[in-house]
């Protein structure tokens, strides 16, 4: 299977569910947690995959556009509910476009809410 290397970050939004019925509907904020997973089949001359500060600096780049901002205003997520899912899917394809040259693939992305409930996204 080769290598698994992971970072976690975080950003700070608001956000509301659109046809969410419940208190979900009405816009509300959450200090996101991130967790980005790329696998590599092999090491670099000095025995690592990728620099962890590379992933991470890739993975904070993508995610500033939606730092501090209310993410039912930051396309795509005007046209589609910022869900959970919907983020993690978004990362996904934006950090694998981005690490596709590094010889590295993006395995899984997985986004909190809160400590206590998260949403994964894999290919």
């Amino acid at each position: 299977m080769g290598y698994e290397l992971s970072v976690k970050t975080s950003f700070a939004a608001a956000h509301q569910l659109n046809g969410y019925e419940g208190v979900c509907e009405n816009l509300h904020g959450h200090n996101w947690k991130v967790e980005v997973f790329v696998n590599a089949d092999k090491l670099n001359d000095i025995g690592i995959a990728l620099d962890f500060k590379v992933l991470k600096n890739k993975t904070k780049e993508i995610l500033s556009v939606l730092d501090h901002k209310n993410l039912n205003q930051v396309p795509p997520f005007d046209k589609i509910n910022p869900s959970s899912e919907n983020i993690a899917r978004w990362l996904y394809k934006r950090l694998g476009d981005i690490l596709e040259s590094l010889d590295v693939k993006v395995s899984k992305v997985c986004v909190w809410e809160t400590d206590n409930y998260s949403a994964s996204y894999s290919e």
